[in-house]
């Protein structure tokens, strides 16, 4: 398979990467648990985005795009479309969670955390199934129907989905959590172990950690398939990837506030899978441009936020049931 990813940037990439997660952990660190405002995941959020956008405009550059060189123009093309499409995705990514904090009470102040570590899972998680579904690809070119099917399915699967709350309760991980774990009745600050009656046990906060990881392990069965319909470069995959993900808890914050506001974008979200499922299907018969993909994308989103601010939602109650454990919104457990 054709990459332009060598050595060097591969290790540019990777130091870089590690640099962000270290200067994201020590901010976190500084700050301690605290609510986080619309202001500062703002800054962050557009901080993210400046950076990904950097990160293109070098590759770019070094690519040759000052030369007009075609390879750099299409290389860049790809990855703007590819992380753009991750973070639309992202978005319905982000209400999960929302019903996710919602349901298990997660006082504001320790959902950062939460975060945080859900994003190195979602990394590491994502870097395995792209390295190992470019070796698909590259083996079994047939493999990309299979993609694009599933794609097509889980558009369809979404639209009509979209506007329902997921049922949290009756969720199989859950139940499985909670037959085989001992789980304290009350939060004990950031730890994800307490005492409580003399005996210890995990804290709700880790049976968050472990439901976060598994909407992101979903979630990434979803949107890897998508990033290949625009190109099999597992460089691009893999970048535009990791930088739609690392600006994730910033625009968690930004956006938590905004589900309501913002209620038709499933439907576009479905829509978009659509598309990117038949291009998938396509393939061998036209190739569909990826500017046109960037194009088609961007209006179907534009075109459901704007749709979502003119037509007022249904009337009807966020999810959020009785908190799984007893434990009141914001209570801490036994010291």
């Amino acid at each position: 398979m054709m990459s332009i990813g060598t050595p060097l940037l591969w290790g540019l990439f990777t130091v870089f990467v590690l640099v962000a997660l270290a200067i994201d952990f020590f901010a976190m660190r500084q700050q301690g648990a605290h609510r986080v405002s619309m202001k500062e995941a703002g800054i962050w959020s557009l901080i993210w985005v400046l950076v990904s956008f950097a990160f293109v405009g070098w590759l770019w550059w070094y690519l040759g795009g000052l030369d007009g060189n075609e390879q750099a123009n299409v290389k860049a093309l790809e990855f703007i479309t590819g992380y753009l499409v991750e973070k639309a995705l992202a978005v319905d990514n982000i209400f999960v969670f929302l019903m996710v904090f919602t349901f298990f009470a997660v006082p504001p102040e320790y959902q950062k955390r939460v975060l945080m570590i859900g994003i190195l899972g979602a990394i590491v998680l994502r870097a395995i199934l792209i390295l190992v579904g470019a070796w698909l690809v590259a083996q079994f070119h047939w493999i990309l129907y299979i993609f694009g099917a599933f794609l097509l399915f889980t558009g369809i699967k979404m639209w009509w989905a979209a506007g329902q709350e997921p049922d949290l309760d009756n969720n199989p991980a859950l139940r499985f959590i909670r037959s085989r774990f001992k789980i304290s009745p009350n939060y004990d600050g950031e730890k994800f172990f307490t005492m409580h009656n003399g005996a210890k046990m995990a804290t709700p906060l880790l049976v968050v950690v472990a439901m976060i990881g598994i909407v992101d392990l979903i979630f990434a069965v979803d949107s890897i398939p998508a990033i290949f319909a625009i190109t099999t470069d597992p460089f691009i995959v893999l970048t535009s990837n990791v930088f739609a993900i690392l600006g994730l808890r910033a625009m968690y914050f930004l956006l938590a506030g905004m589900k309501e506001r913002f209620h038709l974008l499933s439907y576009g979200l479905a829509i978009v899978l659509v598309l990117i499922g038949t291009k998938m299907l396509l393939i061998d018969i036209y190739k569909i441009p990826v500017a046109w993909s960037l194009a088609a994308t961007a209006t179907v989103l534009v075109a459901t936020m704007i749709l979502s601010l003119v037509i007022p939602p249904k009337d009807g109650k966020a999810g959020g049931g009785a908190y799984p454990f007893g434990a009141k919104k914001g209570e801490d457990g036994d010291r």
